[in-house]
């Protein structure tokens, strides 16, 4: 059983992450009225839903792990979660796309400090074998702000308008913060290390021993590719669905809320705990569990882009997103396992630097590209030629992650044998 300071630490690391999914995916269910009041193109809207938060959410991911590797996590955290929030409620405010682009790039500034932070702290909060649980548990907050924003954009943005949405669901996230200070402390550092044969690299040979660990690279590539073809479902789903079955705002809204809340929450629900098990039985268990989802989401994204009706579209769409998010709490495991506990906060900076730059940065641009190279701007259905990117990014990330669960079964046991080999000298 986990203590209750610690069960406090994750509720309110998920509320966070929530909050920090629902800044963050908001602008994507609102692309449909901004682009019509602002004349927007798709590479524009690419560049203000992804690449604009991406920048420096990117770039500051691996300065501020190695700042959550020495300073209060706590405090990081709710420093971020106030600028993120400001930032996402002054999008409102804005009435060209440099003032978007701006305030986007502060809503990537702030929310670069919690994921070094949050997962290092909940690996100081929670014993190895029961990580993925808690991750994953955290990890719900991804589709529990991915569905508010698609409720709250939907309906308020039909209502009030889209600046209206911005005002309403930004600022609130100023008061998290507060809490956030009053309620969780910082825990010690190390205080539930992973077993000694469960790393893959020197705990002591600085960032070079991250940076050089085979298993790491392949496991960031995996995701990333992963990454591209997940986050396109968040990104393009609501305008794509709109324009093929001609839904209003709030009907697109709330059909995509209730998917990704039923989704996302059976990815949360099962899917960490499914992880720990294949991990249990092998090393690499979380990596096959990975490798396994996004070889099921290729076939799911080609019936979603080709369903000739609605209900065949939304019944592809439904466990697509399951299998999208079902990845995020095993991979931030098994960055708890891979490295020391005084690395982990640089870890997972490189991590998010791969993740974010091809699954956040580069991708959604050259999406964008491909859609308006896909048809006239006429054609509201152009965006799902462009999507066929995804199935195919989706089988190179199970061969990736396999590839890296293999690396990791030989790493850990050759460690488990060197010891053998030493006693028969």
């Amino acid at each position: 059983m986990s203590s209750p300071a610690a069960r406090r630490t994750l509720a309110l690391l998920t509320l966070a992450y929530t909050f920090n999914f629902l800044d963050r995916t908001l602008i994507y269910i609102l692309f449909t009225p901004i682009k019509a009041e602002l004349g927007l193109g798709e590479v524009q809207l690419a560049l203000l839903g992804s690449t604009s938060f991406v920048l420096f959410y990117t770039l500051l991911g691996v300065p501020f792990g190695r700042l959550a590797d020495r300073v209060n996590r706590v405090h990081m955290i709710a420093a971020g979660l106030t600028l993120w929030s400001v930032a996402s409620g002054l999008t409102g405010f804005m009435d060209d796309f440099a003032g978007l682009f701006l305030c986007r790039v502060l809503v990537g500034v702030g929310e670069a400090t919690l994921g070094p932070a949050a997962i290092s702290l909940l690996a100081d909060s929670f014993p190895a074998e029961r990580r993925a649980n808690a991750n994953a548990i955290y990890a719900a907050g991804v589709p529990l702000g991915a569905a508010l924003a698609m409720f709250g954009g939907g309906a308020i943005g039909q209502a009030w308008g889209w600046r209206g949405a911005f005002f309403a669901l930004g600022f609130p996230g100023v008061l998290l913060a507060l809490v956030l200070l009053l309620a969780v402390r910082e825990p010690a550092r190390g205080a539930f290390p992973s077993p000694p044969a469960a790393h893959a690299a020197p705990q002591h040979g600085g960032w070079r021993a991250i940076v050089n660990n085979p298993v790491l690279r392949l496991h960031t590539a995996g995701y990333a590719c992963f990454a591209l073809a997940a986050n396109a479902v968040s990104m393009w789903m609501p305008a794509l669905l709109g324009a093929r079955f001609h839904l209003t705002l709030a009907e697109v809204g709330t059909t995509l809320g209730l998917c990704t809340l039923l989704g996302g929450g059976a990815a949360a629900a099962f899917g960490g705990r499914a992880a720990d098990a294949w991990r249990a039985r092998t090393p690499g268990g979380r990596l096959r569990f990975g490798a396994a989802a996004a070889a099921a989401a290729a076939p799911l994204w080609l019936g979603l882009l080709f369903a000739p009706s609605f209900p065949l579209a939304i019944a592809c769409l439904l466990p697509l997103l399951a299998v999208a998010l079902a990845w995020l709490g095993p991979a931030a495991a098994d960055l708890s396992e891979l490295v020391a506990p005084n690395q982990r906060g640089f870890a997972v900076g490189l991590y998010f630097l791969g993740v974010n730059a091809i699954g956040y940065g580069l991708g959604p641009p050259a999406l964008g590209w491909l859609a308006e190279q896909a048809g006239s701007g006429a054609d509201p259905t152009r965006v799902g030629v462009a999507l066929l990117v995804c199935p195919a990014a989706c089988c190179i990330a199970a061969a990736l992650l396999l590839a890296a669960a293999r690396q990791r079964e030989g790493a850990v046991g050759a460690g488990a044998r060197a010891p053998e080999v030493a006693g028969a000298r």
